[in-house]
């Protein structure tokens, strides 16, 4: 499996630098990934992707430097602060999942759409089982 993910990984990586996105490494698609339109808090985004909040704060950091995503008050609660992705990180953000939906088409058609589908279904499992031993859920 690992060879799997680092596999993809470099494929997306080196497909977004090409498409202007150089700046940008898979320490801040862990964040990127996880983020809403309407923002997030980085408490929550250290939730979703498993990460401590200092680690995720400080990944922040670079990416609202980089100008991917700004920080601006939660109007629940005005102490807190949202992750917002700003235009740049919205597209990204879309381009990262074109990139993923093709390396997935390419995959099904290797493998034939319904035993790439059984085998997304079992990863599922094994990847939800995987998160809760770790304590990820």
């Amino acid at each position: 499996m690992s060879q799997l993910f680092r596999a993809v990984q470099d494929e997306l990586w080196r497909a977004l630098a090409e498409q202007g996105f150089a700046d940008l490494g898979p320490r801040h698609g862990s964040v990127l990934a996880y983020l809403s339109p309407d923002g997030v808090r980085s408490t929550e985004l250290a939730r979703r992707c498993g990460q401590h909040k200092q680690i995720v704060g400080t990944v922040v950091d670079e990416l609202e430097a980089l100008g991917y995503v700004v920080r601006r008050p939660d109007p629940a609660d005005r102490r807190a602060k949202l992750v917002v992705p700003t235009e740049r990180g919205l597209a990204e953000i879309d381009t990262a999942r074109r990139i993923i939906r093709d390396v997935e088409n390419r995959h099904a058609e290797a493998l034939g759409r319904d035993d790439y589908a059984r085998f997304k279904a079992a990863l599922r499992v094994v990847t939800r089982q995987q998160r809760q031993a770790a304590g990820h859920e």
